[in-house]
């Protein structure tokens, strides 16, 4: 990805979802997910037809990220370094490896130093 890049995380996505965030509150550029918001997203337990025919149509539009030994390398260290949960770490570890924007409203991130993140409050 060239250019000014975000990685959206999955709460974010769930609020735009569930029309709690306007589309134009998302930073303007490239965006893209981690496979592990991609997963989180198809796996949320409440998730009914309609929400995954918008989940797909989202991702469909999105950049999805696949992990590479890079990734795998830094989501150790930042697993270990700042006691995240593998998921977070490995999205972390993707925005680190994008030089990315991380929009997430999770607090546990804005703790890792690597990353820039941004947050958007929910209707």
């Amino acid at each position: 990805m060239s250019g000014s890049s975000s990685l959206l995380d999955t709460n974010i996505l769930l609020d735009l979802l569930g029309g709690k965030l306007d589309q134009g509150a998302l930073p303007q550029g490239n965006l893209a997910v981690s496979f592990v918001t991609e997963l989180e997203l198809l796996s949320y337990p409440e998730i009914g037809e309609e929400d995954e025919k918008k989940i797909g149509k989202l991702l469909d539009e999105t950049f999805i990220v696949n992990i590479n030994q890079k990734i795998k390398v830094t989501a150790i260290d930042l697993r270990e370094r700042y006691k995240l949960k593998l998921p977070d770490a490995t999205v972390a570890a993707t925005a680190v490896y994008l030089e990315a924007d991380l929009v997430t409203n999770d607090r546990e991130l804005s703790k890792v130093k690597e990353i820039k993140t941004l947050s958007l409050p929910s209707r």
